[in-house]
């Protein structure tokens, strides 16, 4: 089955040094892109990362120091990274939770306005896990009855994400075949910065999930308390969840000055 797209969608895996969003670094990114006739684009890049790869992490994806020595950094590929996905919606497995906070962590560390306002995420792993409860190489077996040979490798992983949401779309009726729709059924929280500090409330209001305010609504937190604002941004938190608090101080200011 074909996606249903309005725009194209930028399917991608990350393979990085760790699963820490706030100091952990790339080391390979593959992206698909999907448009809405139908074409395919791949990127694939090994990236170093600045930083040294565990032992432990080079088991689990086969990356080494040694591999990535001579590879460019995250900052010099930000550009064309960027032109890929700029203006596209997003698709990954576990991407809401990992891959898009990383990749806006990465994408501001290089000085690119990365920003999710007008972007759909689409996470395969939660159609999958609300649908079947599984890991992506059975979901690979049960929906395209293929063996992921070569997992976490980040292009194989792409590719594999990609067919199984189309497998997923020709197996379940309650799926939509739109990107909309498909965000918000793969999305298991709405968050305002992808890292779950700040989360909606019912009313579509931004909230603080954690500490001492969990529950109350950043305006009024930050209106309150100005100095929490700024251990915020001095602390050791995302920085896109740093640009998500910066914008809502800023609304909240300029709404004041209406």
């Amino acid at each position: 089955m074909q996606l249903n797209l309005t725009k194209p969608i930028c399917f991608f895996d990350l393979e990085t040094t760790g699963i820490n969003i706030t100091n952990d670094r790339i080391v390979e990114i593959s992206i698909l892109k999907v448009y809405p006739d139908g074409k395919e684009e791949t990127y694939t890049k090994r990236v170093n990362p600045t930083i040294p790869i565990p032992p432990e992490v080079t088991l689990v994806h086969g990356i080494s120091d040694d591999d990535i020595a001579d590879a460019p950094t995250f900052k010099d590929i930000s550009k064309e990274v960027y032109q890929i996905v700029k203006d596209c919606d997003l698709g990954g497995f576990n991407s809401n939770r990992f891959d898009i906070p990383v990749l806006a962590e990465e994408m501001l560390r290089a000085d690119i306005d990365f920003d999710m306002k007008n972007t759909q995420s689409i996470d395969v792993q939660t159609i999958f896990h609300k649908m079947e409860q599984r890991t992506l190489s059975a979901a690979y077996k049960f929906y395209c009855d293929k063996n992921l040979d070569n997992a976490h490798s980040a292009e194989a992983d792409t590719l594999a994400t990609y067919e199984v949401l189309k497998s997923q779309l020709d197996r379940y009726d309650d799926l939509e075949n739109d990107s909309k729709f498909l965000a918000e059924f793969s999305s298991r929280k709405k968050f305002a910065d992808m890292a779950g500090f700040i989360i909606y409330n019912k009313e579509g209001v931004e909230c603080f999930s954690f500490g001492k305010h969990k529950g109350k609504l950043v305006t009024e937190v930050l209106d309150k308390e100005p100095g929490y604002f700024g251990w915020l941004l001095n602390a050791d938190f995302p920085l896109y969840t740093k640009k998500v608090l910066t914008a809502i101080k800023l609304r909240a200011f300029n709404n004041k000055l209406s």
